[in-house]
């Protein structure tokens, strides 16, 4: 299995990063996490230099794509040379947004009758395409789910899990990364916001 984190310049930190932590808590044969980006570096929104794993295009043939958000994400939508890298399919692919990357999914016609969690930042950029915003930290529909806030990543991460290799691995994953002493609390909270999403 191949997951693909895409990052643009100006990205934020844990948008990305904690994605890509909880992700890789996955010991399953081969499984990979990448972050993916149409720049071989990028530079996030306080300046945290990252190379990236692999194209956009590569990004294109993983099993699960998550675009992240940043600061240049309404410049980035209207970059045709950009967006045209982008070939994401919802019938093969489980696609998640966090944040401002709800505005790729919708410039990419994937939200198309598709309610959205965003950041507060973000909510009016979003309403403006015709998307209504829930305000709630994770939605799915099918194979595509959205995220709002910052450490709503962990949601994303969790139902990729799931979705991929299961319940169980999803929360020995966030079970692992949670602070101690509130351990069983993320877990829960975990399955509170996302197994309503998952399939029966």
């Amino acid at each position: 299995m191949h997951i693909a984190i895409v990052t643009f310049d100006g990205f934020n930190e844990l948008d990305s990063l904690i994605a890509l932590g909880i992700l890789n808590q996955v010991k399953a044969p081969n499984w990979r996490v990448s972050i993916a980006s149409p720049d071989a570096r990028i530079t996030s929104m306080n300046g945290v230099v990252m190379e990236r794993h692999i194209s956009l295009e590569e990004a294109n043939t993983a099993d699960a794509v998550i675009v992240g958000s940043g600061i240049k994400t309404r410049d980035i939508i209207l970059d045709d040379t950009v967006m045209a890298q982008l070939k994401l399919d919802p019938s093969r692919q489980l696609i998640g947004a966090q944040c401002s990357g709800a505005l790729v999914l919708s410039a990419l016609d994937l939200l198309d009758g598709v309610p959205a969690c965003t950041d507060l930042t973000t909510k009016p950029w979003v309403q403006e395409r015709n998307i209504t915003v829930l305000d709630q930290p994770f939605v799915a529909a099918g194979n595509i789910a959205t995220a709002g806030g910052c450490l709503a990543s962990q949601y994303l991460a969790f139902w990729v899990i799931a979705r991929l290799v299961g319940v169980e691995p999803a929360c020995q994953a966030l079970h692992y990364v949670a602070p101690v002493g509130e351990k069983e609390r993320y877990v829960s909270c975990g399955m509170e916001n996302v197994s309503a999403y998952l399939p029966t």
